[in-house]
């Protein structure tokens, strides 16, 4: 049975450059057999964070974070896709991933980050990293770090230039360490209830 995998990907920007990566990750783990759906916080539009999907009264959340819900309760696994705004985290992932808690917990989570300069996109994973832990993901030690993206996948998403080339050497071990994970978080879950 194939994996779910959601990749989450979260620039409002015009003319936003992590998309091609967000794309060239759902191709690559969609040729691995995987059920993988790109999930833009930019289309799906939620709002500042005022009230979590848990503190809405049943059945009355706005119906894009309602089907979102039911989307991360039932993925497998998920990749966040992340661009770095001044050292900091991109705002709107983390307003998309901040209206859920429980619907995240006890399934893996992968990163990839990037930016238009040499540094990738690292001091945004970084910070990803500690937030996934606190919100009950499994955060798995491969990551991918893209800069700059402009010179590493065109605008199709397809790898090209030195970047390019060890973008695609390093996504089979990222690909790998999350399929890993996702085995075993799925046979633990099958084995034994969660604690909470």
């Amino acid at each position: 049975m194939a994996d779910r995998i959601l990749v989450l990907y979260g620039s409002y920007r015009a003319d936003r450059m992590g998309i091609r990566l967000a794309d060239y990750i759902v191709a690559g783990l969609s040729a691995r057999g995987n059920d993988v759906e790109l999930i833009d916080a930019k289309a799906i539009g939620l709002p500042m964070l005022d009230r979590m999907y848990k503190e809405h009264a049943p059945g009355s959340a706005p119906p894009a974070m309602e089907t979102l819900a039911r989307k991360i309760v039932a993925a497998d696994a998920f990749v966040f896709v992340t661009g770095e705004y001044n050292w900091g985290m991109q705002p709107g992932l983390k307003n998309l991933t901040d209206h859920f808690l429980e619907e995240w917990f006890w399934r893996p989570a992968a990163i990839a980050s990037y930016s238009a300069g040499r540094l990738s996109g690292a001091r945004a994973s970084t910070l990803w990293h500690g937030t996934l832990s606190e919100m009950g993901m499994v955060v798995i030690s491969s990551t991918l770090a893209i800069g700059p993206i402009g010179q590493t996948l065109t605008a199709e998403g397809k790898p090209t230039g030195d970047g390019g080339h060890a973008l695609e050497r390093a996504f089979p071990r990222f690909a790998d360490d999350l399929a890993w994970w996702t085995e075993a978080t799925k046979a633990q879950r099958a084995r034994k209830a969660p604690p909470y």
